[in-house]
């Protein structure tokens, strides 16, 4: 198992390096594109385009400018936004970051617990209007875009039923953060959260619903019912685990995607100033080093959760670990 690990952060590492390039090929190497003018920002005087040019080595070659532009994000950390009047970028993606990490942690603990009540109980009862009835609140979930599910959210419960015992208690659009008020910071995440892991729990469950399903003929399933278990021990006890592996595939990606920026819509619509909402703003003012940096940071986390997740596999799967 070591070896396989050891191999697998190799991989890692080289991934990474090759997702550096390709980023900064992208961003600043682009033949008959200026780079200093992109950095610069819109009307920059003279002396800040000399400027730039000077301390990111645009003069220089293009390894000297990849190796200034690595160590600017991830050394020394001092990469400016000159369209922000010099703001550093990457204080600014630590402070957004956390407000990410709790929207999209708290989705994903819904999503994950009720699609697996849900796919589960869909299983178990194959073909029968449980089934049909939990499969079908999934497609609509599935369905329903998470910027139109927010807007309606806010419509109800900022708006039109604000004053009414039901949702008196939301708080205005925003973030509270923990260390200030945990209650505060409940109320203000909790109906983001439901909203962000709507359409996940829909995929989610049928995902699952299917892989248990088609789990019920393998041999291994049917010897643990000739042993005399119980259906519900078959079903979460041998079933449930073998069913995990491809959730567990689809559960690191997306929860990779969504604190990597994937988040963006949900954050954008209630006002949080997580890290996609960063990304918007710098898109809306071609702020070239903002996104660049949240491009690269988001693009290092979903190689690492990749990694992570096959590293889970070894885990959880005994044949994974026996092919390599």
């Amino acid at each position: 198992m070591i070896p396989a690990l050891l191999r697998r952060l190799g991989q890692t590492l080289l991934v990474l390096f090759g997702v550096s390039v390709l980023v900064f090929a992208v961003f600043f190497a682009t033949p008959g594109a200026d780079p200093t003018a992109r950095i610069a920002g819109r009307n920059a005087s003279p002396q800040i385009m000399e400027k730039v040019r000077r301390e990111y080595g645009f003069d220089r070659a293009l390894p000297v400018q990849y190796a200034t532009m690595m160590k600017k994000l991830f050394i020394t950390r001092d990469l400016a936004s000159y369209a922000d009047r010099g703001e550093l970028v990457v204080p600014q993606i630590e402070q957004a970051a956390p407000v990410t990490a709790c929207l999209v942690c708290g989705a994903a603990f819904i999503w994950v617990s009720a699609s697996i009540i849900m796919g589960t109980l869909a299983a178990a009862f194959r073909d029968t209007w449980v089934d049909r009835t939990l499969m079908l609140a999934g497609l609509v979930g599935i369905s329903i875009p998470v910027f139109w599910l927010g807007q309606v959210t806010n419509l109800i419960t900022q708006s039109r039923y604000h004053d009414t015992w039901l949702f008196s208690w939301v708080p205005g659009l925003g973030y509270v953060p923990f260390s200030e008020d945990p209650g505060g910071w409940f109320r203000a995440l909790v109906i983001p959260w439901i909203v962000l892991a709507v359409m996940f729990i829909g995929i989610y469950s049928r995902v699952l619903r299917a892989d248990l399903v088609a789990l019920a003929g393998e041999d291994f399933m049917r010897t643990a019912r000739a042993k005399g278990l119980s259906p519900t021990r078959v079903m979460l006890r041998h079933g449930l685990r073998t069913a995990l592996v491809t959730f567990v595939s689809l559960f690191g990606l997306d929860f990779a995607q969504l604190v990597g920026g994937g988040a963006l819509l949900t954050e954008v619509v209630f006002g949080l100033p997580g890290v996609g909402r960063l990304t918007y703003r710098a898109l809306t003012n071609l702020d070239l080093p903002v996104i660049m940096a949240t491009v690269m940071y988001s693009a290092i986390f979903v190689v690492v959760a990749n990694a992570v997740v096959d590293m889970v596999y070894l885990l959880l799967d005994p044949r994974v670990r026996d092919a390599r």
